[in-house]
């Protein structure tokens, strides 16, 4: 009786005490998935701990989103708090993937496996529900060419979600380029929907390239539109594609410029200009095979007799015909310093022929101008003209009486002597002044600061700084301070008092800051034009009412 009372009670409190022991264990969702896909490990545990370290698994797998939920379970008269942890694991290759045992808490999870099939590869054909397609523009590119791949999704049945990858080879760079492009097609007479995805990749390095297929994991399902019925996974995957990289060539020009074309025209092309007037040059630079990173600068050399203002270029890249395409316009502003001929050696750009592997320039021919005189130029004095002929001081014609003269030498000696009495009271009161004032002038005059050189007009016109220009300006009219409406006041030009305008305007009133550097290195080209001011004689004499 006795003993069986005692096996009773050794049962009980094993019961009681089961709780207490922690319970943990892992599983995933699937044990076979198709090489892309994502698999969730889920792991189960009593213990109280805030997070669990899956630093194990980076080597075999990309982690996804983690997550973890609690509750909260009562048993045999106990309560205890179950976490769960999820994670998402992509592998990173295809074959057969090992789950590590991971500590949690006082405990630790069984290894688990995973089976990670090969993506299908399926033909394109109207047989196929789903395929993949991969292509190159060009399969034996050089190093550090831009080849174009594009990719494209083409489903005949409905897609609830899905995953469109494509895995950058060794030893090359591979950046997507622009906005995925939707349409339908016709294969065989069956409608596919399609999505085009384009890709940018740049060879780093000579050799044989494995450029991995472009592969699908997604979702379908059953019914209209896919939205009723079982949703089943979806996979599938383009072949590999294989290139050659050339290396590059020796003795070829520089800066390395590997395309399928370039061109070059002129888009503003003037044939006259005027003196002091700036003159608009437009150049458009169209390079097949490339990205505006790879673009050459686009200029103009110095001019002599004139000067050379260039704005920022207008950039627009595009994807035509598998690969990247990119259009280059720059505007020159050219300011001619003097009539006559003016000659402008036209852009030069040395690029290589990947296509046919040879080396060729791009060039436009020399732009010839005629410089007419500027609206603003001097003219020149006629010598004809009675303004332009010396004047002589008029001798009498005829002798004057000894009368005459004896009286008109009494009146000037006695004036003679009235303005050296004048004189001498002028020098007597000046010298009074000057003794008052010596010792006030020591308290209130200051010595100027020498005024230190700035930036001159010239340069701040090429330097295109609308604060560096107006303080070149007000240095130039003597003003200590970059006042525009006292400059406008002292210019004689119209055309250079409505750049002002422009520039304040572009300053503070949110104007066209380019348009307003176009209107100041034309109308200030050849410098400012001041107003004429009379200065006032200094006076000999004293202040009537000295203070």
């Amino acid at each position: 009786m006795s003993r069986g009372i005692a096996r009773w009670l050794c049962l009980l409190l094993a019961l009681v005490a089961l709780p207490a022991f922690a319970q943990t264990r892992a599983w995933l969702d699937r044990a076979e998935i198709t090489y892309g896909e994502t698999v969730a490990l889920n792991i189960a545990t009593d213990q109280s701990i805030a997070q669990i370290d899956y630093g194990p698994l980076r080597a075999q797998f990309d982690l996804g989103g983690q997550s973890v939920r609690r509750s909260f379970e009562l048993a045999n008269g106990r309560s205890r708090t179950v976490s769960v942890f999820s994670v998402g694991l992509r592998p990173r290759a295809p074959g057969l993937a090992s789950i590590p045992a991971l500590r949690v808490g006082n405990a630790s999870t069984a290894p688990l496996r995973l089976v990670v099939l090969e993506p299908t590869v399926q033909p394109a054909g109207a047989n196929a529900d789903v395929f993949v397609e991969t292509d190159v523009d060009a399969a034996r590119p050089y190093v550090q060419q831009a080849v174009g791949v594009t990719v494209r999704l083409n489903y005949a049945i409905p897609l609830m979600s899905g995953q469109l990858d494509l895995d950058a080879p060794a030893h090359a760079s591979l950046q997507r380029v622009g906005e995925d492009i939707q349409y339908q097609r016709m294969l065989d007479g069956r409608r596919y929907n399609v999505v085009e995805r384009r890709f940018l990749l740049i060879p780093e390095r000579s050799g044989p390239l494995l450029l991995p297929g472009a592969r699908l994991n997604g979702v379908t399902g059953s019914g209209f539109m896919g939205f009723d019925g079982e949703r089943q996974p979806v996979s599938a995957a383009a072949p590999a594609k294989r290139l050659q990289v050339l290396p590059i060539p020796a003795n070829v020009p520089q800066p390395w410029l590997p395309l399928h074309g370039l061109t070059l025209r002129y888009l503003q092309a003037p044939k006259q200009a005027f003196a002091g007037e700036a003159a608009s040059v437009q150049i458009e630079a169209v390079a097949d095979g490339a990205t505006a990173a790879q673009m050459p600068e686009i200029g103009i050399a110095d001019v002599p007799g004139a000067q050379v203002f260039a704005e920022p270029a207008q950039v627009d890249e595009q994807f035509v015909e598998g690969r990247p395409r990119t259009t280059v316009r720059r505007t020159f502003s050219l300011v001619p310093a003097r009539p006559g001929a003016l000659v402008v050696a036209g852009p030069r750009i040395a690029w290589w022929d990947a296509a046919n592997g040879v080396a060729r320039v791009a060039e436009l021919p020399p732009l010839q101008m005629q410089v007419a005189p500027g609206a603003h130029a001097d003219a020149a004095p006629d010598p004809a003209s009675p303004a332009a002929q010396p004047t002589h001081d008029l001798e009498p014609t005829a002798p004057q009486s000894a009368a005459s003269h004896a009286s008109g030498a009494r009146e000037w000696r006695g004036m003679l002597l009235g303005l050296l009495a004048l004189m001498a009271a002028a020098l007597i009161a000046f010298l009074w002044w000057r003794r008052r004032d010596a010792t006030r002038a020591v308290t209130k005059e200051t010595p100027a600061a020498p005024s230190t050189p700035g930036v001159s007009l010239a340069s701040a016109l090429k330097a295109g700084d609308l604060a560096a220009i107006a303080h070149a300006l007000a240095k130039d009219a003597g003003l200590a301070t970059d006042d525009l409406d006292a400059l406008r006041a002292r210019l004689a030009d119209s055309a250079q008092v409505d750049a002002l305008h422009q520039l304040q305007a572009a300053r503070w009133g949110g104007g066209d800051v380019q348009a307003a550097l176009r209107a100041l290195r034309a109308a200030f080209a050849g410098g400012a034009r001041w107003r004429q001011t009379k200065q006032k004689a200094e006076s000999l004499l004293p202040p009537l009412y000295p203070e």
